[in-house]
């Protein structure tokens, strides 16, 4: 092989070499970062990871708040109206959060099935509701309405 085709030859493989590392480097990085969402029916399912980080949405149940008066703890209930789960939350809770009201949270699930939350964010107007929970409720909806229409007998 003639010299110059071989040095150019060197210097491809080696610039394939660095950008295959540099891809996987990134590739690596940001499966690191990644926090898929959860409704609380399939948290309830046994389908959402222990200690992965994760996000968690629904409605914040009615009369489910509790505040540790000693703390900044907070617990409450989400549900997707088919299901719920126990989310638990150390921090100042965002000034529209409330009961009746959409929340999405980042965290963890506890051994002992309690969603451990370090962000939670509520909706910032009355028409906004995320996406994930949107998407979540008409879900749970469509499946009660199935569910309700097999249970009725037909004449």
């Amino acid at each position: 092989m003639h010299p110059i085709r071989k040095k150019r030859l060197t210097i491809v493989l080696f610039l394939l070499v660095g950008l295959g590392i540099a891809v996987g480097l990134a590739t690596y990085a940001l499966r690191q970062n990644i926090s898929l969402f959860y409704d609380p029916s399939q948290i309830a399912a046994g389908d959402a990871p222990q200690d992965v980080r994760i996000r968690a949405g629904g409605m914040v149940e009615e009369n489910s708040v509790k505040r540790d008066p000693e703390s900044l703890r907070v617990r409450f209930r989400v549900t997707d109206f088919e299901s719920s789960v126990v989310m638990e939350y150390t921090g100042i809770l965002p000034d529209l959060f409330a009961e009746g009201q959409g929340v999405v949270a980042t965290g963890r699930m506890g051994p002992d099935g309690v969603f451990v939350a370090d962000e939670v964010l509520a909706k910032h107007d009355e028409n906004y509701m995320p996406p994930e929970v949107k998407d979540s409720l008409e879900k749970a909806a469509a499946r009660a309405e199935k569910n309700t229409a097999q249970s009725i007998p037909e004449y």
